[in-house]
């Protein structure tokens, strides 16, 4: 297989630097009750879907998300609340929610996983 030569390893995708942040929080200083958060190592299968569990926050007047470039591995979400909420908060309550839908998800699958091959046999 020929080397790309713009193309970062594969390992580099998904593994955080020594001194890489997961997550940089960013106060909006233009618009009020606003903030970016920078999700490093991640693309728009988690951008979409965290836009997704935002935008049905109530108190989350705006949610919108962005890949700056193809070649760059992470992705800015702008999230504008009420003034009964922060940025903060609505994205830490997102995030548990969908860790909360995942968890529901994995353990229908095993259930209907385990209905299908019976009893007798263990899943994974």
């Amino acid at each position: 297989e020929e080397a790309w030569m713009n193309a970062p390893d594969r390992f580099e995708l998904f593994t955080l630097g020594d001194n890489e942040k997961k997550v940089v929080f960013t106060k909006d200083t233009k618009v009020r009750d606003a903030a970016s958060f920078i999700i490093a190592k991640e693309d728009h299968t988690l951008g979409n879907i965290l836009r997704m569990q935002l935008l049905r926050d109530k108190e989350v007047l705006f949610a919108g998300y962005k890949v700056p470039h193809p070649l760059e591995t992470h992705f800015v979400v702008k999230i504008q609340t009420t003034p009964t909420s922060t940025p903060m908060v609505a994205i830490q309550n997102s995030i548990s929610e969908l860790i909360s839908e995942a968890s529901l998800i994995e353990e229908r699958f095993k259930a209907e996983l385990q209905r299908k091959r019976g009893p007798e046999q263990m899943y994974m």
